[in-house]
């Protein structure tokens, strides 16, 4: 039995509301083998997921089927619907309106017949091509509405010039003109949502200068291998991520973690695709190349976070679908009614036309990608992935933070904090002598401490006690309280200073000669500091209301020094990474809970968390368990995160709003006559516009760091 999913994106043309969506979707799903089908109404992505490697012309014909047209996705933006035709048809309209205002300016009725029906046939068509493909599809889309609603009034008025009566030329030829300006507003805005996303895709180069057996040339990125030698000059941006093999200066990562300062990269350091060479000629080993580069997944972790669909956008999706079926029997109930109340025929066919023009659902199906496509591409230009779109559901709701302790609330790495003995210079460059060349954590704490050093002789591992060597004529070794038992020496005067370095939690190394006299030299201390802003940011949280907690398998005495200097209100010392999920589960009874972590460890207690956050520098098992990334390891973006988080949500909740307030009062002041199809697709194209600058204000967000 084969498992396997295949996955494949199309773009689809001709989209423009809710029941659009439902419509493609419904027609992808029907298609053997598919087994799931989403569409974005923002991106005009649609993405099918099937049991059977479906070919593009198979998914090709059965969106052409419904009424619109697919296309291979590629880079380039969206041009959406062109200005022309909206003025051709403005200008057709203009006299119409125009008569309405002054009475010398009224055309005969042939005139305003043949002005209107440039419109209806020339641009309302288009209404009724989509609107018979959609009840095709066995669904009933807003053109249905707005075919209907046109063509009644405008035979309406044919009629009447035939007979002898009223005419209302204007109306239909105004509803058409504006429902195409409403659509021409709403894709430049939608495409104005998706502009975080380009931005990204922009800042990975197309081609890199690799060099290759002693020789250069320029390499498309599809064709770089892990290995090869990136040359990136001043002003030109890194093409993969990697190791900096030769040179140094400054770089701007600010895409990737919204630091707006640079960086100073030396050889050895980690640099990421994306970024701009601010100085000299850099060479960049590649670890990661194409696809797989940080600013790859990035994009692609945004792109999905925006292509979701939350529970509030799948109940306005299921309201949507059977919307305009209500709205077309209140149109025919309207009709019968003011007939039947003694209303001419003209009176009760227009009041009906009012009222299936201005129940378009447009706003309600944009309300919800609108806002999470604003919201989510701003967060990610400063350094926050909002990777699940699920948690903005809890984000104003959260009642407890808790935190991991190495590499979250601390910097994840020793730094030496204490050099003790009769001679602390000496200590210090005796023991870098003997970690010179060692890539252990403990020994890159010495050498950035003391710098530059001199190697010891005959370096070599005392397994599971520390080194060895030889240096200034001593034999020397560096190692655990075990080693200096074992030599038969005594820790004299630093045993008290051994007992209050261990009792903050810090790491204790001896420095020890062997010859020509066994004596202790000194005692060195390491500690995992706190992050600089920690502190302010776990007061933020608290000054917000929020409860914080420290989770951590570290001992009690480092993990109870670093609950007091931050300031949590609670602490677990010694805690397993199942006690961890564990723990979390607890606090749910108390209300929302965000888990913040960055290791292997924390990957179960993110998962079960409300929200889970990972940071940045963390592992990439963590990062896959939570719903938001921190790009930049700062834990005042835990807040920032929790606030754009509750904006998005609030935008949601307000587009929905509107979208039905504006029909709750619309239809009835339609049905009741006190709306002409002029203003009522006036008025509709206004709802969606609303909608749709409402989400965008969210661009304008920018991170306020707690603290």
């Amino acid at each position: 039995m084969n498992d396997m999913a295949y996955e494949q994106t199309l773009t689809i043309g001709g989209m423009h509301c809710a029941g659009c969506v439902s419509r493609v979707q419904k027609v992808l799903g029907s298609v053997p083998g598919v087994t799931d089908a989403q569409v974005n109404l923002i991106t005009n992505n649609a993405t099918v997921l099937s049991s059977t490697n479906l070919g593009f012309a198979v998914l090709k014909a059965a969106v052409e089927r419904a009424g619109f047209t697919a296309a291979l996705p590629t880079r380039e933006v969206p041009k959406g619907e062109p200005l022309w035709p909206i003025l051709i048809a403005a200008l057709l309209t203009l006299p119409l309106v125009l008569q309405m205002v002054s009475s010398p300016l009224m055309l005969p009725g042939w005139a305003q017949a043949l002005l209107a029906g440039a419109v209806q046939l020339g641009f309302g068509w288009r209404f009724v091509k989509a609107g018979f493909g959609s009840l095709r599809a066995g669904a009933a889309s807003m053109d249905v509405l707005v075919a209907l609603g046109s063509w009644a009034a405008f035979l309406l008025s044919l009629y009447d010039l035939y007979a002898g009566g009223p005419l209302y030329f204007e109306s239909p030829a105004l509803v058409i003109t504006l429902v195409m300006f409403g659509h021409f507003l709403e894709g430049r805005a939608r495409r104005e949502t998706g502009a975080a996303i380009r931005a990204l895709a922009e800042l990975q180069p197309f081609e890199a200068l690799v060099r290759r057996n002693g020789a250069e040339r320029l390499t498309k990125l599809a064709d770089l291998r892990v290995g090869d030698l990136i040359v990136t000059r001043p002003g030109e941006r890194v093409a993969v991520d990697g190791v900096l093999a030769e040179g140094a200066g400054a770089l701007d990562v600010s895409h990737l973690t919204g630091e707006s300062l640079p960086v100073d990269a030396a050889p050895g350091s980690k640099v990421m695709a994306g970024a701009i060479n601010l100085s000299s000629l850099l060479v960049v080993r590649a670890e990661r190349v194409g696809a797989e580069t940080t600013l790859s997944q990035m994009i692609r972790l945004v792109e999905d976070a925006q292509a979701q669909k939350p529970a509030l956008q799948k109940l306005a999706d299921r309201i949507s679908a059977v919307f305009v079926p209500v709205v077309l029997v209140l149109a025919l109930v309207t009709w019968c009614g003011w007939w039947l109340a003694g209303a001419s025929q003209a009176k009760a066919i227009l009041n009906a036309v009012s009222v299936l023009v201005i129940a378009c659902p447009c706003a309600l199906g944009l309300a919800t990608p609108a806002a999470i496509m604003a919201g989510v591409g701003v967060a990610a230009r400063h350094g926050i992935l909002i990777r699940d779109t699920d948690v903005l559901a809890h984000a104003g709701s959260v009642k407890a933070v808790v935190f991991d302790k190495t590499g979250t609330l601390t910097e994840g790495h020793p730094k030496l904090v204490a050099t003790l003995g009769e001679h602390p210079d000496q200590v210090l460059a005796r023991a870098a002598a003997l970690q010179a060349g060692s890539l252990h954590p403990l020994a890159r704490a010495v050498l950035a401490a003391s710098g530059p050093a001199m190697k010891a002789e005959g370096l070599h591992d005392l397994p599971g006690q520390g080194v060895a060597g030889t240096f200034d004529g001593r034999e020397l070794r560096l190692g655990s309280a075990a080693l200096l038992e074992e030599l038969g020496l005594s820790k004299g005067a630093l045993a008290a200073d051994e007992a209050r370095l261990m009792q903050d939690g810090s790491t204790v190394a001896w420095l020890m000669q062997v010859t020509p006299e066994p004596l202790v030299l000194g005692l060195l201390g390491f500690a995992d500091m706190m992050r600089p802003d920690a502190q302010a940011a776990v007061a933020g949280l608290r000054k917000r209301g929020m409860r914080t907690v420290l989770l951590s398998g570290d001992n009690e005495g480092s993990v109870a020094k670093l609950a007091a200097d931050v300031g949590i209100d609670e602490f677990h010392a010694s805690v397993l990474p199942a006690d961890k999920a564990a723990f979390v589960g607890k606090l749910h009874a108390a209300g929302c809970v965000v888990m913040v972590g960055d290791g292997v460890n924390d990957a179960p207690a993110l998962a079960s968390a409300d929200i889970g956050i990972a940071m940045g520098e963390g592992t990439d098992i963590a990062m896959q368990s939570a719903g938001i990334t921190l790009m930049r390891s700062d834990v005042g973006l835990v807040s920032a995160a929790l606030d754009i988080s509750t904006r998005i949500q609030r935008r949601i909740w307000q587009g929905l709003g509107w979208a039905f307030v504006f029909n709750a009062v619309g239809l009835p002041l339609a049905a009741a006559g006190m709306l002409s199809p002029m203003f009522a697709g006036g008025a509709m194209a206004f709802s969606s516009l609303a909608v749709v600058l409402n989400a965008l204000s969210l661009r304008g967000w920018r991170p306020v760091i707690s603290g």
